[in-house]
């Protein structure tokens, strides 16, 4: 139970759990373009996670690979201590990096509809792992890890409220949260299936999110209360966490 507590807090992005009436936060938090805020990372940091990222396709999501990305930009390679984490911080350094960058990608989208923005978005932010896919189940297991589990659903649900923000999305009441719960449970059961999809250019993913993204839509049209939100977040939230291969 302390689990889904702590997701369920992620989901709703450290915003009152059921307060009434519902009303999203007008600042949303995610979002640093939209207000004054720090970077995610320091410029040492970024400088030598950004460049470790060019060597995971060699050694995967590895301290061997930060400690070549420190090289690389003049560092000692003793300087993976600045990340404590550490094969979690380069993963989590791809989650943030990949997840801001999707603001540009949004920028070419605004004549489609909703629907349409969000399926783009989520397939621009699955075709970022193309480089590392091979070395994703691996970076799963990382993010899975009882230290790790917290700050990776976080980030899950920072993507989730990013590209529904992003695709100009003003609901107000309960569906802004089962909206980002089902996002949520979508793009981490395509992100698995991502993994073991040999086809060319992935399209049995995109075929794939897209049958999820239908059956969404079905399932979405049909909630209506505190409590039917409250099951259908739990569920979701369930699935997530068994895809990130925590025994639940």
């Amino acid at each position: 139970m302390q689990i889904l507590r702590i997701v369920r807090s992620n989901l709703l992005g450290s915003r009152a759990c059921f307060s009434f009436p519902f009303k999203p936060a007008t600042s949303r938090l995610y979002h640093s373009y939209e207000h004054d805020q720090p970077p995610p990372f320091t410029a040492t940091e970024s400088a030598i996670l950004s460049s470790a990222l060019s060597h995971v396709p060699t050694f995967g999501f590895t301290t061997t690979a930060l400690s070549h990305g420190a090289q690389d930009v003049g560092y000692l390679a003793a300087s993976v201590n600045l990340f404590p984490r550490g094969a979690f911080d380069l993963v989590n350094y791809h989650l943030v990096s990949q997840r801001l960058a999707l603001q540009k990608h949004a920028s070419s989208q605004s004549q489609t509809s909703i629907g349409s923005r969000v399926r783009s978005l989520a397939l621009a932010r699955l075709h970022a792992n193309k480089p590392i896919i091979h070395h994703w189940q691996s970076a799963l297991a990382i993010m899975a890890s009882p230290t790790n589990i917290s700050t990776s659903l976080a980030e899950l649900a920072r993507l989730s409220d990013e590209i529904w923000f992003l695709t100009g999305d003003v609901s107000v009441d309960t569906s802004w949260y089962t909206k980002r719960a089902s996002l949520s449970a979508i793009y981490s059961s395509t992100e698995i299936f991502m993994t073991q999809d040999t086809s060319t250019k992935y399209v049995e993913t995109e075929r794939f999110l897209d049958r999820r993204l239908a059956e969404a839509k079905v399932v979405g049209s049909s909630i209506r209360g505190l409590g039917e939100w409250a099951g259908f977040t739990g569920h979701s939230v369930i699935n997530i966490l068994r895809s990130k291969g925590v025994r639940i």
